[in-house]
């Protein structure tokens, strides 16, 4: 008998039953089907899936059976190169009141082209983008 308090086993079987990690979810809803030969539908609803997923899941796992499919994805970039480049550039031509539209063409004249869009972000990232608040119904 190992040293220290007795663990309980319900707590280490949960860790299977329920996995939380969503790619040791996919491993054990794998696992359920292809080697217990449980049937798709059941191991779906047993771990959260949907059956049209849990099947799209189980295709994909057949046509890439390698242990790195379980593998988590490295996160992508958190830089944005374009935002980065005109980002000192809209600031300053918002603080001279400068509409959104304005700020887009200055930024297309000096070859720094950034959507709309992408400008609403950098200005509501830096508190500098005043939003038209709802009028009362």
């Amino acid at each position: 008998m190992g040293i220290g308090a007795p663990q309980d086993i319900t707590a280490r079987r949960r860790f299977f039953a329920e996995p939380s990690h969503p790619r040791q979810r996919m491993y054990e809803a794998l696992r359920a089907y292809f080697l217990e030969g449980r049937p798709s539908h059941e191991v779906a609803r047993a771990f959260g899936y949907s059956a049209g997923s849990f099947r799209v899941l189980c295709h994909a796992f057949r046509h890439d059976p390698s242990p790195q499919f379980f593998v988590s994805p490295n996160a992508g970039p958190r830089d944005q190169p374009k935002k980065s480049k005109a980002h000192d550039l809209v600031i300053a031509l918002r603080k001279q009141n400068h509409s959104v539209y304005e700020i887009a063409e200055v930024l297309k004249e000096r070859a720094v082209p950034l959507s709309p869009t992408a400008m609403r972000e950098v200005l509501r990232a830096c508190g500098r983008l005043r939003t038209l608040a709802a009028a009362p119904g």
